[in-house]
């Protein structure tokens, strides 16, 4: 979106009305719409809280989608001493891989050794070991350590000059992280949360050193509301500092993010069948080439950032590194600028810290409470993709406290995300739907569990595929609509139906999706165009 333009202004109105389900009193509300948003509505809503979710652009829009995809405990922060952290993100990716099955599977990853490398065998051997201790009761085989011939054998198109070994072991991958967002919004819907995107906060009151209301704006249909509020969660991400800053009170800055790039490839000569840990040659810092989503992930990156996360993209320099250390790895592999399909960057949202490397700065999360100038404020800084889960808990523990009742124990630690209730049984039921290929079956599946058989349902009414290999079903883009609060274009293409994650980011289907919405939304020509401009300006930040 240009900068500066609403929503409201850039693509027109929608049919969905700006007060729909919102009241002037809630016990808690959450002030941004990624994961660790999503995490706490919901389980603030399950508990018996009065919540409502505010996003000021669509749902998992963010940080979120930017990440590596990856549920893992963070081997390289054991290099830092942070082992509560890996101890935490190791738990919580158990109970994910549990939790969330249908969109979070095991991965394994490798971890070449040269001659030339930072960290020789011992110590990543003691990392490995560390990392099973404080894997207690996981369900990932135990690491293993290899000889170069060994993993050579392997994955052959590794560069074998000077490697001396490796490690593999296991952690686990979100191949949509979009997708677990859109879970937690749909799953603090159900239990009673009002969930609200492009509703923009423009202001927090303060009185008598307490938070009384929240003000925000409809994007849509630029219609200002005011609600009363007993807890607000700033759960805002890298742009913390700015919902700070519509506080009626002077409030100290306390983010300081770093930007992280990834480049997308296809399989490359001599690609890895498995996951790489890689030290990076020139400077040391590890990242990651993993297959995903039949295409080669690469990164990421770690560089301060000090401007507007919305505007943030992968730079020159950024896809440079990438590319020059894979193909040091890979040496067959030849990629060059031509190879990438899209590139990503995002912003990570961590404390302030002016000195120090990048690599140093926490990467646990700070719950952050403003008392001494707004009691039942609280701004949310760090976390990672892997912990919302159990933030989402100490934040909602640490809500309730403020609140006068009686409130249920936290539900999440046990309860499946939507799409993973009797999934079993609804994968029988999907693969047996007359008229739905394997492959049709699988991707339904793959995105969304067990709820596929609401998109079987509504396919009876809403016949047809999209697609010329018919696996992206009508009533999909439908159900997008109705059931997860997909408002624009962009909305359905990069983060409901994933298909904007797809080499040609799914261009030959944006045509018949724009007429399905059409039908849906009632959008008249000058809005469908509107629609299209705004997905264009989105791909167009990809490019490379």
């Amino acid at each position: 979106m240009p900068k500066g333009d609403s929503i409201m202004s850039y693509v027109g109105m929608d049919r969905r009305d700006p007060e729909a389900g919102v009241t002037d009193q809630y016990d808690i509300v959450v002030i941004g719409g990624g994961i660790n948003g999503a995490g706490i509505a919901r389980d603030a809503a399950l508990r018996g809280a009065k919540v409502i979710l505010l996003e000021k652009n669509d749902f998992g829009s963010g940080t979120s989608s930017w990440s590596s995809r990856l549920i893992h405990g963070g081997l390289r922060y054991l290099e830092h001493g942070e082992i509560p952290l890996v101890f935490e993100s190791l738990h919580e990716r158990r109970r994910l891989r549990e939790l969330a099955s249908h969109l979070v599977r095991g991965l394994k990853l490798s971890i070449p050794i040269y001659a030339d490398s930072r960290r020789g065998k011992f110590i990543i051997r003691l990392g490995m070991l560390a990392y099973d201790l404080l894997s207690v009761r996981k369900k990932l085989p135990k690491h293993r350590m290899l000889t170069a011939r060994e993993l050579l054998m392997e994955e052959p198109g590794l560069r074998e000059e000077g490697l001396m070994g490796g490690a593999q072991y296991f952690d686990a991958q979100v191949t949509f992280a979009e997708r677990l967002v859109i879970e937690n919004v749909i799953a603090a819907q159900e239990a009673g949360a009002v969930v609200r995107n492009y509703s923009s906060v423009i202001g927090i009151t303060v009185r008598e050193q307490e938070v009384r209301s929240v003000q925000f704006v409809d994007q849509n249909s630029g219609v200002e509301t005011e609600i009363s509020a007993r807890v607000v969660v700033n759960a805002a991400g890298p742009w913390v500092d700015r919902v700070l800053a519509t506080v009626n009170r002077e409030m100290k800055p306390v983010m300081g993010g770093t930007k992280g790039s990834h480049i997308v490839v296809s399989r490359f000569p001599g690609a890895p069948s498995s996951a790489f840990y890689v030290e990076a040659r020139k400077d040391g810092r590890p990242f990651f080439i993993i297959p995903w989503n039949d295409l080669v992930l690469i990164g990421t990156t770690d560089i301060r950032y000090q401007g507007d996360p919305g505007d943030v993209t992968a730079s020159a320099e950024e896809v440079d590194y990438l590319l020059e250390e894979t193909n040091a790895v890979f040496p067959s592999a030849g990629l060059s600028r031509a190879s990438i399909h899209y590139a990503y960057a995002g912003v990570r949202p961590l404390p302030r810290h002016d000195k120090g490397p990048e690599s140093a700065i926490t990467r646990k999360h700070i719950i952050l409470t403003h008392r001494g100038l707004a009691k039942g404020l609280m701004s949310i800084i760090g976390g990672k993709l892997t912990t919302y889960r159990n933030l989402a808990e100490l934040v909602v523990n640490k809500s309730l406290r403020e609140l006068d009742g009686e409130f249920d124990k936290c539900q999440t630690r046990e309860l499946p995300l939507p799409g993973c209730v009797d999934l079993d049984d609804a994968a029988r039921k999907v693969m047996a739907s007359p008229g739905i290929s394997t492959a049709c079956a699988d991707r339904l599946l793959s995105i969304y569990g067990g709820r596929a058989l609401e998109i079987i349902a509504l396919s009876a009414e809403q016949t047809g595929f999209i697609d010329e290999a018919q696996t992206v079903l009508v009533a999909e883009v439908v159900h997008t609509m109705r059931k997860e609060f997909a408002v624009t274009l962009t909305d359905i293409v990069h983060r409901r139906l994933m298909i904007g994650l797809l080499p040609n980011q799914g261009r030959a289907m944006v045509a018949s999706i724009v007429d399905i919405a059409t039908q849906e939304l009632d959008w008249d020509k000058l809005r469908q165009h509107q629609e299209l401009d705004r997905l264009r300006d989105h791909e167009e930040r990809l490019r490379v």
